[in-house]
This record gives structure tokens, C-alpha cells and sequence, in this order.
């Protein structure tokens, strides 16, 4: 999974079945930046997908699309706000009959994610 957060809880997410490597993340940041209205800032994690060759080739078209990327130090997720998304969803969002299958999980997370900002809303403040 990857998302966009914003600090009035806007999300946007893309749920993957499989490995989310460089080429995945630049799609989805891609897509994500032609949606955008108003100069934007990424923050992002040190992740290897975050900083492969591929990654860094796309820092230009974005930021002439209004995208800039942020990166954090390392070991400092407190510093992004997505960390707070991701740990309210595994730990306090899906219910603990989410976790019996597959398939459960799955229904379970789509509808938490589909539900960012309305039903589940963190005050970033």
C-alpha cells in the first residue's frame, strides 16, 4: 500500500498485491502530481524506492508540476505524517475480525481506506 496525506486528512491511496518497488512508487507519485492544483511538498522516508536512480531521474518533472520532494532524516517516521495513517489503521481502525483471512483483511482495509477523512479522521494538529 502507499498513500498521500494531507494535514486536513485528505488521502489518496494505491493498494498493490506484490512487491511496490521504484518503477510502482514513481507511477503513483507520477499520477499523484498531475493531480495537483497548488504547489505541493512530499515527505518521504529514505526507503530504497525512494532513492534509486529511477526515483531521483523524476525530481525535476515533478517539481516543475509544483511537487517537491522532502526527505526526513533516517529513522525519524515521527517527522511524516503518514507514519501516524498507517499505524492508526493496523492498530486501532481494522477490527481485529479483519485479520482471519485474506479476504477479510482485504475487504476490511478497502473499507478504511475508502473511509480516510470521513468515518476515520486524525486532527493534525
Amino acid at each position: 500500500m502507499l498513500g498521500f496525506v494531507n494535514r486536513d486528512c485528505k488521502f489518496n491511496s494505491f493498494v498493490f498485491e506484490g512487491t511496490i518497488n521504484s518503477s510502482v512508487v514513481v507511477a503513483c507519485i507520477d499520477a499523484f502530481s498531475l493531480q495537483i492544483k497548488n504547489p505541493t511538498t512530499l515527505v518521504i522516508d529514505n526507503a530504497s524506492t525512494h532513492t534509486s536512480n529511477e526515483f531521483n531521474d523524476n525530481l525535476k518533472p515533478w517539481k516543475e508540476r509544483g511537487l517537491t520532494i522532502y526527505r526526513i532524516p533516517p529513522y525519524s517516521p515521527e517527522l511524516n505524517i503518514i507514519e501516524i495513517v498507517w499505524r492508526k489503521i493496523k492498530y486501532e481502525w481494522l477490527p481485529f475480525s479483519a485479520y482471519e483471512s485474506y479476504s477479510s483483511l482485504k475487504q476490511e482495509l478497502f473499507h478504511v481506506l475508502s473511509n480516510i477523512g470521513t468515518n476515520y479522521k486524525i486532527e493534525f494538529s
